[in-house]
């Protein structure tokens, strides 16, 4: 369904987030996200003069390879476009993410190891498409694990109450996880980590 029709309006800035995930032949995975930012006019820019309609105020971007528990085993920033000369100075910053864990808490742990001065604030932006991204990209692995190893393809409980359509009371808890919804008469009503 479209928007409604807006007021009348003119374009001014657009930003762009573009997310992938490859599944490679050494049993890792590549999550990669790039953010650009363009203007439809053209600026002063001390660092590099006129930046012109178009033309890429942020061009910036992550590779994150994860294993299938979602753990980060390398991490590559690039900077191709930055407003200021000394951005791309802080990519390697980016390899602190090594060792994390995409899923709860990533986000705040990521902006503890590359916050303020110590990251850019455009590719900390970045982490969270990619993290839904990493959870797309793995999920069908990940549901033939599990189903291998007994526990069932549809156990997705680090999802519950997450969002509107995963809450514990709502239809598709009850009917994709019925052990854990809250309900109704005769509902599961723990929803612990067991």
């Amino acid at each position: 369904m479209p928007f409604s029709t807006p007021a009348p309006r003119k374009a001014i800035h657009h930003r762009r987030v573009d997310c992938h995930g490859f599944e490679r032949e050494d049993g890792l995975w590549d999550i990669e996200g790039w953010m650009t930012d363009t203007k439809t006019y053209a600026f002063s820019n001390q660092d590099r003069g006129t930046i012109e309609p178009g033309e890429a105020l942020h061009g910036m971007g992550l590779r994150l390879t994860i294993d299938l528990d979602m753990r980060i085993r390398d991490a590559e920033a690039v900077i191709d476009f930055s407003p200021f000369s000394v951005c791309p100075s802080v990519v390697d910053n980016y390899k602190r993410l090594i060792g994390l864990t995409i899923g709860r808490g990533f986000r705040d742990e990521a902006k503890t190891r590359l916050g303020g001065p110590e990251g850019c604030t455009h590719l900390v932006e970045l982490l969270g498409p990619m993290g839904t991204t990493a959870f797309q990209a793995l999920f069908k692995a990940r549901s033939e694990r599990r189903a291998a190893s007994g526990n069932g393809r549809n156990d997705a409980r680090g999802l519950l109450n997450t969002c509107h359509a995963f809450r514990t009371d709502g239809p598709v808890v009850r009917r994709e996880m019925p052990k854990y919804y809250t309900g109704g008469e005769g509902a599961f009503q723990s929803t612990s980590q067991t």
